[in-house]
């Protein structure tokens, strides 16, 4: 196991997969539009309803990700062995912001993917593309105003030290996904496979449903910490972050995306 970006940032890991110097690894789905570009629709903001929702569209045995895994297999030679969520992504910044127009002209941090640069961007703000490494580095010299990321994110890398303010904007809804190498894949047999199939559908259980379980506590956290958490009771407008991202979502990704958004919206 090499944590911590050893092997690389996400692009690195995704390529790594692909030519098979790398057998495993995890990433966002956004991505893995590097290798497939129709995957990164997983990661569009405001998209679910909500986790079940989510979780539902990303399940192995999901339509949708039956056809866009066949397509990374085929692009890529990558395979998804399972999704876990990962968390909603909120908004930190060492400012109170309330709407969109709080966030012009502030540098925020995005994934450097278009679908996370689109989210920022329909946020109202400035994205600058860092790796994560970078982040803390960049928010601590002033290089990015703030940054997005689930609360699980924030707390173990105590983001809480170099940002003030916590906006719970929930603009993604997100999984992780778990990737293997398809050679590499296929050269295990077929009771190694079941028993790989069978341990991933254990983790993809259980590491949902911890997550699920700590967000609460991590936001418990990030507030007895000193942090200013601004959520819809405190004058966040989730509607009006809602409208803008999905405005920019629509004209950047819809021609792209539209059937597969479609098709994610009518999982029940």
């Amino acid at each position: 196991m090499f944590p911590s970006s050893q092997l690389g940032q996400l692009r690195e890991l995704a390529e790594g997969v692909s030519t098979g110097v790398i057998a495993l690894a995890h990433n966002t789905a956004g991505a893995m539009g590097a290798l497939h570009p129709r995957f990164a629709a997983f990661d569009t903001p405001y998209l679910y309803r909500d986790v079940e929702h989510l979780m539902a569209a990303m399940a192995s045995d999901s339509p949708v990700m039956q056809e866009l895994n066949a397509g990374l297999i085929e692009a890529a030679g990558v395979r998804v062995l399972y999704a876990y969520y990962f968390g909603t992504r909120n908004l930190t910044a060492n400012r109170a912001v309330t709407t969109p127009e709080d966030l012009s002209g502030v540098r925020i941090r995005a994934i450097p993917f278009p679908i996370y640069m689109a989210a920022v961007e329909g946020m109202g703000a400035v994205p600058v593309p860092v790796d994560w490494a970078e982040v803390p580095t960049a928010l601590a010299t002033g290089v990015v105003d703030g940054q997005e990321n689930p609360l699980n994110v924030v707390v173990s890398h105590n983001l809480q030290d170099v940002q003030s303010h916590l906006m719970l904007t929930t603009h993604i809804t997100a999984a992780q996904v778990i990737i293997i190498n398809e050679d590499a894949w296929q050269a295990l047999g077929e009771e190694q496979q079941a028993q790989v199939r069978a341990a991933a559908e254990q983790v993809h259980e259980r590491a949902s449903a911890a997550l699920l379980e700590a967000e609460e506590g991590d936001l418990q956290t990030l507030r007895d910490a000193g942090m200013t958490a601004i959520g819809p009771e405190d004058g966040q407008d989730v509607e009006t972050f809602r409208t803008s991202v999905n405005a920019l979502a629509q004209t950047r990704f819809a021609e792209q995306f539209g059937t597969l958004y479609e098709q994610i919206d009518a999982i029940r």
